[in-house]
């Protein structure tokens, strides 16, 4: 992550004002089914501009020809030749419309200089993109995305890419690819077009930001699709690889550091084919060292009570869990000692509930750290502070069952750490007060899903922990006996009746 000192250095290119995918419940006011001939009309006005020409050419070697052999669409004649389409005007047509513009954007901007984009006069870009971002908002509806693909958008998007010097015009063709991909019934198609994947995953290679973000959110989605194998080998060249770590280390823009993650993230929860082919580079360019790195600067940002970031901080948390369940690739990652600092400060935090989901995450990698190292486990073996923020984060977890269980493992262990030791007064009166603060939390708990008989080869975490503590506490009463009886009890603030309430609750299991 680049430094704030070092924030000019490796900043990518700031992000025009651009369409995001519209969610369908804020798309446009268009009925449920748009007219056929109208997105037929406006995937023929994203036709590069030589395609449009070939309308009118008689040789053979048109530009027709050209796009039917570098992109494989077999049937041009049915966008620009259409007697459908020839003769509508979207203008006229439909003028009422709802839809998005860029006004904001820069129409003759171009990653190579030039100002003329590949679609020809301003005028025509100006159209194209209008075009463009209205298709990009349909493609919101699986039924309007179904229509388009049938209809050889994809095959026109590949043109574009293929010859468009338009950053906006190659950000609005991935939008729409983008949408079509979170299409679980479309993503399939993409792969099937051919030179796309490899024109798409190209992208990575620029240098501006909103390309970057939906080339990911592209590549996302198919990664964790049945296709993804196809994906991920397309992908795992090492300078690919490099380029998506650089990108997490070095982008300063919230929006691309989120998107690049959960990249990342769909690279580790994708199917094992995915993962064998792209994990052991991303491993061998310290992977796991960059997603410490990156924890620890979202946990300083939090710290400075940085608004706005959480979502990142949770990509990254879910990130390193689901590197330190992989067999192969888990101990480097929760050996790593920084990330037992800042995974227990998470657990810490006095407030919770803006972060909540990061702090159950950061409980769960604990929980498996633990499996891996008996040295976290000894650092943890004294510490009341950490064992209450284990309670604090346990209501978070009310519906899922894993993360629960993996929290009272964590309680589990330390108790029995506590009662392997032998604990000096201040650090048992300490844990006394944290139990018996948790006196309703444990009873709740134990009402909303009672005990279940276990086998003697497996143990529930739960029941584990919960019959640990009446010995604590009645260890617990027999010092503060001896104490009293010497005259040296120093009163601590512990409340007698939920000492009593704890031990019967636990002793009535």
């Amino acid at each position: 992550m680049a430094s704030p000192e070092n924030e000019g250095k490796h900043e990518l290119h700031s992000p025009r004002a651009h369409n995001p995918a519209t969610p369908l419940d804020e798309s446009f006011d268009l009925p449920s089914t748009v007219d056929p001939s109208y997105l037929i009309s406006l995937i023929r006005r994203l036709l590069p501009s030589d395609v449009k020409a070939s309308e009118c050419a008689t040789d053979s070697g048109s530009a027709t020809d050209k796009l039917k052999s570098e992109c494989g669409i077999k049937d041009v004649t049915r966008l620009v030749e259409s007697d459908v389409v020839k003769e509508m005007e979207y203008s006229d047509r439909h003028d009422d419309t709802k839809h998005i513009v860029d006004n904001d954007a820069d129409q003759d901007s171009s990653r190579h200089g030039n100002g003329n984009g590949s679609q020809g006069g301003s005028a025509v870009e100006e159209i194209w993109e209008e075009c463009g971002c209205i298709l990009w908002d349909l493609s919101a509806s699986e039924e309007h995305a179904q229509f388009m693909v049938e209809n050889l958008i994809l095959e026109v998007l590949l043109a574009n890419l293929m010859v468009s010097q338009s950053s906006r015009v190659t950000e609005i063709c991935l939008g729409i690819l983008g949408n079509v991909a979170c299409h679980e019934s479309l993503q399939d198609k993409i792969p099937y077009t051919n030179g796309l994947v490899q024109v798409i995953v190209e992208q990575l290679l620029l240098d501006d930001v909103p390309i970057l973000c939906e080339t990911c959110r592209v590549l996302t989605s198919c990664l964790r699709g049945n296709e993804g194998v196809t994906w991920a080998k397309t992908l795992q060249a090492e300078p690919l690889i490099s380029r998506i770590l650089w990108i997490a280390e070095n982008t300063l823009n919230l929006l691309l550091l989120s998107k690049i993650v959960d990249l990342l993230l769909a690279i580790l929860e994708s199917p094992t084919g995915v993962s064998s082919l792209l994990l052991p580079p991303l491993i061998k360019l310290d992977f796991s060292s960059l997603l410490v790195k990156l924890l620890e600067f979202e946990i300083g940002k939090l710290r400075e009570k940085s608004f706005g970031r959480h979502d990142v901080l949770d990509l990254i948390l879910r990130a390193i869990e689901a590197l330190s369940t992989i067999d192969t690739h888990s101990r480097e990652v929760c050996l790593d000692r920084r990330l037992w600092a800042l995974v227990k400060e998470m657990v810490e935090l006095p407030d919770k509930l803006e972060v909540s989901s990061s702090c159950l995450t950061a409980a769960v990698i604990i929980a498996n750290i633990l499996t891996e190292s008996d040295d976290f486990a000894l650092l943890l073996s004294e510490d009341v502070v950490f064992l209450q923020g284990l309670f604090d984060v346990l209501p978070f977890a009310s519906g899922d069952n894993e993360a629960k269980n993996a929290i009272w493992s964590i309680i589990a262990r330390l108790l029995a750490l506590f009662q392997e030791k032998e604990i000096s007064p201040p650090t048992l009166h300490s844990l006394v007060t944290v139990l018996s603060s948790k006196t309703e939390l444990i009873e709740d708990e134990l009402l909303d899903s009672p005990l279940q008989a276990t086998s003697m080869t497996k143990i529930d975490p739960r029941t584990a922990a919960v019959k640990r503590i009446p010995d604590i506490l009645l260890q617990w009463r027999s010092m503060v006996a001896k104490e009293e009886a010497k005259l040296t009890f120093t009163p601590f603030n512990i409340n007698n009746e939920d000492v009593d309430k704890l031990l019967q609750i636990c002793q009535n299991l």
